[in-house]
């Protein structure tokens, strides 16, 4: 669609620190995306600046040093660790004779590289098309505006406003596909309710650990490997905690620091498997110097998709990477768990792992005693299917005197679904511990 270099796989990486001291983290970060996305790097510039500069997001000099290293090395890409305008990348491109892209493209193209699934390549296509949308700063120009006379008569519009029309249409094309495969997801989920088999999902920060934790607990082969973004497609298998008690498991993709907007938005039908999840199981690679960093921004990803209040269990993984790690699981002062010290390697801790998913489930429990009078005996089909009814009977006025116990979620859904009128029937409740 441009007039633009081809991009290689021999790289020189870029990296502007705006803050007076360079963050080490988010270099070596940088690196590991590029080696995730199968690109060579041939060297690092690192500078400090106040600000951007609006031409080439570096000074003049150093945007002629990089150049120089690019020619020196045979470079067929620049990657910048930050966002660029449209127009910095052409001036660059410009001058440095190759093709330049910054962090988001870097992420989009690693996304495209891991998409299995249908939905998945349909997902990193919406992005990367709202991504490339606002960059369409040079379209061909053999086309253009409508002239007058025979033969001289053009489309009516530059080339330009011919691609963003396009894209627009292609864009709103994915959208309304994506829409049906998340009614499919709804119905899924909703059977799931029916069944009250509780949901719990894998979150934390990207090569965390936690497909190899879902797939030791699953006994699936979900692939891993040792590269950032390694899982893009989710992937939700039943597992056992007991030889009564079931929990659905759900792997998702894992979070960065700068996560593109556009990645949120687009991945939102997958990412709602986090938002609708009973339990949130948040996997930290304890063995990482940045780990307070990484639960931080996990922290934030959550807030943006409003998951922020679920319940959470710290899965702090990778202990055998540290000299003397032992397992253990830490509770508060109501014996609930919070923490778990474990490593996903090792089969023998998996089991305390279950047990805490079990223990922290069960806090969701609630007791009502609930009393429905006879001409409201339409709300009882609905008690006997969500919930476990311990005990009834029916007084001399004809009322059902119900003791029940329902998970929160499903109490949350029967409130919704009758327009909290159950509210009124109940006359004691409890929180089982």
């Amino acid at each position: 669609m441009f007039d633009r270099y081809d991009a290689g796989e021999i790289a020189v990486l870029v990296h502007i620190d705006f803050h007076g001291d360079m963050n080490q983290n988010d270099v070596d970060e940088f690196e590991q995306l590029v080696y995730s996305a199968n690109l060579k790097s041939k060297g690092l510039i690192h500078s400090n600046r106040k600000k951007p500069h609006s031409k080439y997001f570096v000074g003049t000099g150093k945007a002629e040093e990089i150049a120089q290293m690019v020619k020196d090395v045979g470079a067929e890409v620049v990657i910048f660790n930050h966002s660029l305008t449209p127009a910095q990348e052409r001036d660059l491109e410009k001058l440095c004779q190759c093709r330049v892209f910054d962090r988001t493209t870097l992420i989009l193209d690693i996304f495209a590289q891991r998409a299995r699934t249908h939905e998945g390549k349909l997902q990193v296509e919406l992005a990367q098309l709202k991504h490339l949308s606002t960059r369409l700063v040079r379209g061909w120009t053999h086309l253009e505006r409508q002239k007058g006379g025979i033969g001289l008569r053009g489309p009516g519009e530059k080339q330009l406003e011919t691609d963003k029309r396009l894209l627009s249409q292609r864009i709103k094309a994915i959208e309304r596909r994506l829409a049906k495969v998340e009614k499919q997801r709804v119905q899924t989920r909703r059977s799931r309710t029916r069944s009250d088999v509780p949901t719990v999902a894998l979150v934390g920060y990207t090569n965390a650990g936690k497909s190899t934790l879902f797939n030791k607990m699953t006994e699936s082969h979900v692939y891993v490997q040792d590269q950032l973004f390694a899982t893009l497609d989710p992937t939700l298998r039943k597992i056992d905690l007991t030889e009564t008690q079931r929990c659905i498991l759900a792997d998702t993709v894992g979070f960065i620091r700068h996560l593109p907007h556009d990645l949120v938005v687009s991945f939102k039908a997958t990412l709602q498997e986090t938002q609708e999840a009973d339990l949130l199981l948040h996997v930290v690679d304890c063995s990482d110097p940045h780990m307070c960093e990484n639960m931080d921004t996990v922290q934030d990803v959550l807030t943006q998709l409003g998951a922020q209040d679920l319940p959470c269990l710290v899965v702090y993984n990778k202990i055998d990477l540290i000299e003397g790690g032992q397992a253990h699981t830490e509770y508060n002062d109501q014996g609930i768990p919070e923490k778990i010290w474990t490593s996903a390697k090792r089969l023998e801790d998996l089991e305390q792992v279950k047990h805490a998913i079990l223990r922290k489930l069960a806090i969701k429990t609630l007791v009502f005693h609930l009393k429905v009078p006879s001409q409201q005996g339409r709300y009882l089909g609905l008690l006997f299917d969500h919930t476990d009814i311990m005990s009834h009977e029916f007084d001399e006025q004809g009322q059902c005197l119900l003791h029940i116990e329902v998970s929160h979620i499903n109490w949350q859904r029967l409130l919704k679904e009758t327009n909290r009128e159950l509210e009124q029937f109940v006359y004691f409740s409890d929180t089982m511990s």
